[in-house]
């Protein structure tokens, strides 16, 4: 912007916007730094709920159990890690169903049984369902 020095004729009209510049990259500034703590620094007391679907399970189902000790069922038979895939697929054919049915216990970490889940929709399980009990 140029302003002309040599010859006043009445009242400069022009808007000087720096200092609205300035306010406005100082805000961005604050915002672009405060938004990624706000999420991260929430703490929540999740509500327990006391009613759940109910499924009623049978033995048409595929129900893969986890123990607090690591041990993997699925029905009453004991498998290791790396069968569950194969065991789950074949058991899929078998009752002609696509849903896992998966019962951990509670004494588990969350971790554990999350690392379960996403390792067994990346071999292509896509469907589970958690089982869980009432709570009284």
């Amino acid at each position: 912007m140029a302003f002309d020095l040599g010859k006043k004729k009445g009242m400069i009209s022009e808007i000087n916007v720096t200092p609205l510049v300035d306010v406005m990259l100082v805000l961005l500034v604050i915002f672009m730094i405060t938004a990624p703590l706000m999420l991260n620094g929430i703490k929540l007391d999740l509500p327990k709920t006391k009613e759940v679907n109910p499924i009623n399970l049978s033995n048409t189902q595929v129900v893969l159990s986890m123990t607090k000790t690591g041990e993997y069922f699925i029905g009453n038979d004991k498998y290791l890690y790396d069968e569950l895939v194969q065991i789950v697929r074949g058991m899929f054919e078998k009752n002609r169903t696509t849903t896992l049915y998966l019962r951990a216990d509670s004494m588990i970490r969350y971790g554990k049984v999350a690392s379960m889940m996403s390792y067994l929709k990346k071999e292509g399980v896509t469907n589970i369902a958690l089982v869980t009990e009432i709570d009284d």
